[in-house]
Parts: structure tokens; sequence; C-alpha cells
């Protein structure tokens, strides 16, 4: 075995064990209920908040999928740095809303909150449904960059099979033991993994080529095109500025963390704190460039990162900052998995399969649906192939569809239950044919803006049926009336009995 295999399975198992560890001691704290394994007990931290949600927002479509679009379609991807923003804002002006109502109902899922907010059984499912369906393609990048990362830095001693399947067993067994407690506690690890390696990387391979300066006077010689926007791309900025926020917010991995946090407080520090991590994707912009310089011929561009670092740095930093890499695609691979089991375990097995599931055989069904979510995107990483960036674009395209029915529960008081139904099935179906048919997209959205244009659809038909049709409940309408009064007076400390009162009348609803 060679130096370079030996210290790269040293740095796979190091990498792969922290994890382990922190999922041991997070099992330690964990209490035998579903709310502490899924919702950590409404108990989490700033310190925890922040780095989880950054971690899960972070994937392997941002650390691998930014460079490779740096490195084919020059500064299109800066759009990311508006996108980081709007993201924080979203998360500040709605999140603190979704959270409000997950504490007075007791919600634990997005389908709790859609059949409270609008009584409907049917329309919560089926929101959960499109939410697995669209999570799973996500899920499936996050596994293959991290096997693929795991296999070069072993320089192929673990096959790309092998390093994904010990991918998510890993991820399987500290999810398993500690929930979403340890879920937060190993984001906290990755995130700065995460952050670092993406500026050193950066920084690194800018100075194989001479430096920032030089690096652009190269690029404006031998490919002055890359400099600039193409024509045509703007649609594609605006469609990637507007559906990648929105579709990594609605994610059922985000509504788990805002359901999780404490405090409100920690809400209103998002904007900023996200907005100062989207300096990363400076690194990002190194590398793309830079590979641009080294190696204008790559031809797999998810590849650029691992090529070029173990191309030109010793081995030893090249290895350390793939692993980086693998630590944004486990970071929100283990996030969604969670997740999933959770709205699978209280959004189906309790409604249709086992009803009045004891509390601890609720945490089983739930371990157990993480192993089959993982398994499934295990297969779909095996063969279903496609570019990181390309998945995940229709992965957020799809649940960006949910947005639609949030916003009009939360802030318009004539959104209907037709009127979602209608506006998702419009939302999700254009997609799909856009997707099947890119022909069948309209000239002005052809270039990379069927996921706006199937979002603008959802809209106008919610918007159309919802007016045509009858609004909510009128007991609904007073109830959530009557929460939004308690927010905006920031009266946060609701008694136990509406509290109790609330989660009742959701479990009538259903």
């Amino acid at each position: 075995m060679t130096s370079t295999e030996v210290i790269g399975l040293l740095v796979i198992a190091g990498f792969l064990l922290v994890p382990l560890a922190m999922g041991a001691v997070a099992s330690r704290k964990a209490t035998a209920t579903a709310e502490d394994f899924f919702v950590q007990g409404r108990g989490m931290g700033s310190v925890a908040v922040f780095f989880t949600v950054a971690a899960t927002w972070w994937s392997a479509f941002a650390f691998l999928g930014s460079n490779a679009s740096f490195y084919l379609d020059g500064p299109l991807y800066w759009t990311a740095i508006a996108w980081n923003i709007f993201f924080g804002v979203m998360y500040y002006l709605v999140g603190k809303r979704i959270w409000f109502h997950g504490k007075r109902g007791g919600y634990v899922t997005p389908r709790d909150f859609f059949v409270g907010l609008y009584g409907s059984r049917k329309l919560g499912t089926y929101i959960a449904v499109i939410l697995l369906v669209f999570t799973l393609p996500h899920l499936q990048i996050q596994l293959t960059g991290g096997a693929y990362l795991m296999e070069v830095a072993s320089d192929g001693v673990l096959p790309f099979w092998l390093a994904g399947l010990l991918f998510y067993l890993v991820i399987i067994i500290y999810v398993w033991s500690g929930g979403l407690r340890a879920v937060a506690w190993t984001d906290v690890f990755y995130g700065v993994l995460l952050f670092t390696g993406m500026i050193s990387a950066g920084i690194f391979l800018v100075g194989e080529v001479g430096g920032m300066g030089t690096m652009f006077d190269q690029i404006e010689q031998v490919r002055p095109e890359h400099l600039i926007l193409a024509d045509g791309d703007w649609m594609a900025w605006i469609s990637m500025f507007v559906v990648t926020p929105l579709g990594a917010f609605m994610g059922p991995q985000m509504w788990t963390r805002m359901y999780a946090t404490k405090s409100p407080r920690l809400f209103d520090l998002m904007p900023f704190l996200l907005g100062l991590a989207a300096i990363s994707y400076v690194g990002s912009m190194l590398i793309g460039n830079a590979a641009v310089v080294l190696d204008p011929d790559v031809d797999q561009a998810d590849q650029v990162l691992p090529r070029m670092l173990l191309d030109y740095a010793p081995i030893a930093l090249a290895l350390v900052l793939i692993a980086c890499g693998a630590a944004a695609a486990m970071s929100t691979a283990n996030s969604q998995v969670h997740a999933m089991a959770a709205s699978y375990t209280v959004d189906f097995h309790e409604k249709y399969v086992q009803k009045n599931l004891p509390e601890s055989r609720r945490v089983w069904v739930g371990r157990w649906a993480i192993l089959v979510f993982s398994a499934i995107a295990y297969v779909m990483t095996l063969y279903v192939p496609g570019l990181l960036v390309t998945i995940g674009l229709v992965a957020f395209a799809g649940l960006a569809q949910v947005i639609v029915p949030t916003l009009g529960a939360l802030f318009w008081t004539r959104a209907s239950i037709s009127g979602a139904v209608s506006g998702l099935t419009a939302g999700v179906g254009s997609l799909i044919l856009f997707t099947a048919l890119p022909t069948m997209v309209p000239a002005p959205f052809a270039s990379g803006g069927a996921g706006l244009l199937s979002l603008l659809l959802n809209i106008v038909v919610f918007v159309v049926v919802s007016l045509l049709t009858r609004s909510r409940d009128a007991g609904i309408m007073a109830r959530i009336s009557s929460r939004a009064r308690d927010f905006d007076d920031e009266r946060w400390a609701a008694d136990d009995a509406d509290d109790s009162d609330d989660a009742a009348e959701r479990s009538a609803a259903d």
C-alpha cells in the first residue's frame, strides 16, 4: 500500500470516527421520547442552531457544485451571495412564524403545520409526499459527492460503492443513537470543516497561478468570455436566486430546525450570520477560476476541486481539504434522512399503519425509517447519474413549490385548500413536464428558468382558485388570527392550556 493510500485512509478514518464519538455522547443525553428524538425537545441553543442550519444549507451542491459552476459558467454562481442573504431573510421573516405556530400546536413535521393552518388532512399529506419525493434526489447528490470524495481520498482503495456504503453507515449509526441532538452536534464539526476548507482550498490554488491578478489576466487572454455573464444567463441567474434558497428553506430538514429552536431571538441573527458565511463562496470562485488556468479541459466539472488539489497540493493538505468537502455532503445528508424519517413516522405510519403508537415505538419506527430512506438514496446513487448542480436545481425547484401554500397560510386570509392543492399540482406538474421535455419551456425561460416558471404558475393558480373557492374554516382562521396577535405582541410564553388546545384541534383535523 502506498503512502498516499495510507494517509488517505487515516484521514477518512478520523473523519468518520469523530461524528461517531459525538453521536455516542449525544445519545447519553437523549430521552426515550419522540419529541426529543425528532426535535430535540424544542431546546436547541444558538451555536447549534447556526451551525446546523448553515451546514445543512451548504451541501455537496454548494461545496462541489459551486466550483463546477464557476469553472463552466464564469460569474453565474455569484448569485449565491444574494441567495444566501435571501435565505437568511426568509428564515427570519417566515421561519420565526413557523416556529411560533409549531410551539403553540406541538408540530413535528411540515404536514402538522398545514393540517393545523388549513384544517385539511389531505392537503397536509399531499405536501408531505411532495417534500419526500423531491428531498430524495437532493439526498442522493450528498451521497454521490461524499462517496466520490472518499474514493478519491483513499486513492481508489475504497471503490465508489463501498465509500458510499461507509458514508451512510456512519450517518445511520449516530443519527439512530442520538436523533436530532447528534445531528446538530456533528453539524458544528462539519460546519467548521466546510467553511475553512472552501476558503483554504481557494487561497492555495490561486497561489499556484501567481495570485488573483495574474489568474484573471490569464483568463482574459485565453477565455475572455468566462469573465462575463453569458447572453441569456440572466434568466438562470434570477431563477437560481429565487428557487435555490426557497427550495432549501422548504426542505423538511429546515422545518425540523425551526421547530427545534429554543428561543425566537435566534431567528433574528440568521440574516446577518448566513450573509457573513457567504464569504466562503470566494473560495469557490478562486477554485473554479484557478482551475480554468491550471487545467481548462476537465471532463467532469464536479471533480474540479479534488483533481486540482491532488495535482498541485501536498498530499496531506489535499486529503484534508477533500475531507472538508465530504463534511459538506454528510452535514446535509444526516439532516435530510432524519427529517424524512420523522415525516414517515408522524405523517404516515401513525396515521395509516399503526395508530396510537406508544412513545418508545415512535422512536423505533423513526430509526428504521432512517435505514430505509438511506438504502433508497444509496441505490439511486449507484444507478441514477447526473451533474450535482443539475440534480440539485430540480430538487430545489420541487421543494420551492411548498412556499406558496406556506405564505398563503401565514399571510393571506383568502388562501383556500382548493387553491393550495391546485397551485401545487400546476407547479409540480409543469416542473416534471419541463424537466422531461425541456423543449416545452417557453423561450424567455429556456435558459435555466424552468423552475422559476413552474413556481410562477403555482402562484397564479393558487391565487385565482383561492379567490373562486371557499376559504378556510372560520374556527381555524380565528385561531390563526389570535396567534398572529400574540406573535406581533411578542407574547411568547403561552400557557400550557393554549398549547394543549391547539394540539387537540390539530388532532381533531386529522
